[in-house]
């Protein structure tokens, strides 16, 4: 049995109201996968824009066939899921990973050399943890921020050349680590709300990613079709 476990930032964990890109994923490999599939996780819930906390429940489908697991929180990056990635792969015998981080990094603690070494790390930490562990790394989506700070967005495509690099250096035949392509036709004044988080078109881009890369690579479900 296939058990995914998002892993990333706030637009991974999504805030009160929305679908967020995990539930259309998981519509996705509901209606194109023919084999039994998870998503887990040790958080379930959404951030709370009002508490400033991961403390909603309320997705935009309540839906009580969607699982709601992830590790992923808003603020968060390499720098904070690396130590934490072992464990979560250990109690919810994830088997593959789809990671979205590198944004919150680079924008408030590493540049991109330090912020791949923390790749590096998560990367090993989940190898301890189950050897054969796959992982779908998605690249950073340069955000608003990019567009008027040349030197963030410098470290972004640096960052992002430097993920290329380590997914092909890492990737082993009994632990694969593939590297997804940034979301299709993705337009951060179209497909999110703020210049950064994903709107209802932005995260069907997203799950489009993943989906794709699965689907190339390891005939995994089907392609995406976008709406």
């Amino acid at each position: 049995m296939l058990r995914f476990m998002p892993v990333g930032d706030s637009m991974t964990i999504g805030s009160a109201g929305e679908h967020t890109w995990r539930y259309r994923l998981w519509q996705h490999l509901c209606a194109s996968y023919d084999g039994p599939f998870g998503i887990v996780g040790p958080r379930e819930s959404l951030h709370d824009k009002a508490t400033d906390a991961a403390t909603s429940y309320e997705y935009a489908d309540g839906d009580p066939r969607f699982p709601r697991g992830h590790l992923a929180g808003w603020g968060e990056g390499w720098l904070h899921m690396a130590p934490l990635i072992a464990d979560a792969v250990r109690a919810h015998h994830a088997n593959v990973l789809l990671v979205s981080l590198g944004l919150i990094d680079l924008g408030f603690y590493t540049d991109a050399e330090q912020t791949v070494e923390n790749t590096r790390r998560f990367v090993a930490a989940a190898r301890e943890a189950d050897p054969r562990v796959r992982m779908v790394l998605l690249p950073v989506i340069p955000n608003v921020r990019a567009e008027g700070d040349a030197a963030f967005a410098a470290q972004v495509a640096r960052f992002n050349e430097l993920l290329a690099k380590t997914a092909a250096d890492l990737d082993e035949p009994r632990s694969e680590l593939l590297l997804a392509s940034p979301p299709p036709a993705y337009d951060i004044h179209l497909d999110t709300y703020d210049g950064t988080h994903p709107n209802a078109s932005g995260e069907h881009r997203i799950a489009a990613a993943f989906a794709n890369a699965m689907h190339e690579a390891w005939g995994l479900g089907g392609p995406y079709e976008l709406p």
